[in-house]
């Protein structure tokens, strides 16, 4: 497993992590591991390209035929 070493983290960080992981019964490391974890698994839905984007946002009012003009 590897480790993680973080400087310079200010006080009040510091203790709203411990505080936190006081509350769920885990050290700091845990807790902090944990909430890696919840943000790096938020990322992992795959991402829609922004034609299928645009499509699904407006598919629900229905489409329109455009009459082709000739060349």
């Amino acid at each position: 497993m590897a480790s993680i070493i973080m400087c310079n983290v200010d006080e009040g960080l510091e203790r709203r992590l411990r505080i936190r992981a006081a509350e769920n019964g885990r050290t700091m490391e845990q807790e902090a591991c944990e909430i890696l974890r919840a943000a790096l698994d938020e990322d992992i839905a795959p991402t829609k390209n922004l034609g299928t984007a645009v499509h699904e946002l407006f598919k629900p009012f229905g489409g329109v035929e455009l009459e082709i003009p000739p060349r």
